[in-house]
């Protein structure tokens, strides 16, 4: 199926204060009443190609998207969040906010490896902020270090939860999360790109496995997110 096109334009939201939000908001040409914010990992931005990737495809699809840059990225161009995840998940929220005086109906977040991590521990202090998950690469724990689990607040998640895991992500194997997942009492899928890293296969010279990404990723999330049984 010819998927329509979309408009991609900067955008920009102070109405909730600082943190602002800053990013570029995908314009469908025919919208749902659906909309997604999707935000990156802790060494990107939101031009990371996967980011762009799966708002292109969901905007294609019918969804308003919002890719952002969270608060850290804004304040600095290069280098990791430093102590700055309660102000992170601020802006994450914010964000959501903003997205909601624009589009109508379901409003989904997610994000990449700190991202997404960010985004789930949002929506578990806030139940009702959003309507579902997208976590691309969730990091589990630490490369080697499968002993520091970041799974504190997955019993305090009511929000459905879609999981996209390469098989060769450092950052926790299969098993560990489909172990990590029982912890969560809302609805989960979990989605594993075979032979994908972290970045699920996007940094890779050859491209063609990687450009079928968002549109499994967004198959995945219509049956989770759009049309549950």
């Amino acid at each position: 199926m010819l998927l329509s096109q979309s408009e991609i334009v900067p955008f920009a939201d102070d109405t909730f204060g600082a943190p602002a939000v800053r990013g570029f908001l995908h314009k469908p040409a025919k919208p749902l009443d659906a909309a997604l914010v999707i935000t990156h990992g802790a060494g990107a931005n939101c031009e990371a190609p996967i980011l762009v990737g799966v708002a292109r495809h969901f905007a294609q699809e019918g969804f308003t998207v919002l890719r952002c840059d969270l608060p850290f990225r804004q304040a600095r161009r290069y280098g990791p969040p430093l102590g700055t995840s309660a102000k992170d998940r601020e802006g994450l929220r914010h964000a959501v906010l903003a997205l909601k005086r624009i589009a109508s109906g379901r409003v989904f977040l997610g994000g990449h490896s700190y991202g997404g991590r960010q985004a789930s521990m949002l929506a578990a202090e806030e139940h009702s902020i959003v309507d579902g998950l997208l976590l691309l690469s969730y990091p589990l724990h630490p490369p080697r270090q499968p002993d520091k689990l970041r799974t504190s607040h997955f019993p305090k998640l009511e929000t459905r939860t879609l999981f996209v895991h390469g098989s060769r992500d450092p950052f926790g194997s299969r098993e560990e999360l489909e172990s990590a997942l029982q912890l969560i009492p809302a609805p989960t899928s979990l989605v594993i790109i075979e032979g994908a890293g972290h970045e699920l296969g996007f940094a890779r010279t050859k491209r063609n496995e990687a450009d079928d990404l968002p549109k499994r990723v967004f198959e995945s999330a219509a049956r989770l997110f759009v049309f549950p049984e």
